[in-house]
C-alpha cells in the first residue's frame, strides 16, 4: 500500500466530514410547521383559534443588539365575538417565541 495515498484519502474524509458537519449546524432550523403548532397551543389555552400562517423561510432578525433568524406569522382568534389578529416572531433554531404584537385594523372612513 502506498502511504501517499493512504493519507491523502484520510485527509479527504477528516476535511470532508467537518465540512458536512459544519453545513448541517449552520442549517439546523425548527419545520416552521412545528413552530406554528408550537405557537398555537400557546394562543389556544385562551380560546379557540380561527385562523394561522406562517413564513416558510426563516429570515434575519435583531432584538436587543442580538442577532437572530426567526419565522414571522399570525394567528387570528374569536375572543367573545370580537375579532383579534396577533403578529408573532418565533426563533427559527429554538422555535421559542421571541415577540408577539397585536394587530388592530384601521377603521375604514367613508
Amino acid at each position: 500500500m502506498n502511504w501517499k495515498s493512504f493519507f491523502l484519502g484520510a485527509s479527504v474524509g477528516v476535511i470532508s466530514g467537518y465540512a458536512v458537519k459544519e453545513i448541517i449546524s449552520q442549517k439546523a432550523y425548527v419545520s416552521p410547521e412545528k413552530v406554528l403548532e408550537y405557537v398555537k397551543k400557546q394562543f389556544d389555552q385562551n380560546g379557540p383559534i380561527s385562523g394561522s400562517w406562517i413564513h416558510m423561510k426563516a429570515e434575519p432578525y435583531e432584538k436587543q443588539q442580538i442577532q437572530y433568524q426567526v419565522f414571522k406569522g399570525g394567528i387570528s382568534k374569536n375572543n367573545n365575538g370580537l375579532h383579534e389578529q396577533f403578529e408573532f416572531i418565533a426563533d427559527a433554531s429554538t422555535g421559542t417565541l421571541l415577540d408577539v404584537k397585536t394587530v388592530t385594523p384601521e377603521l375604514i372612513e367613508d
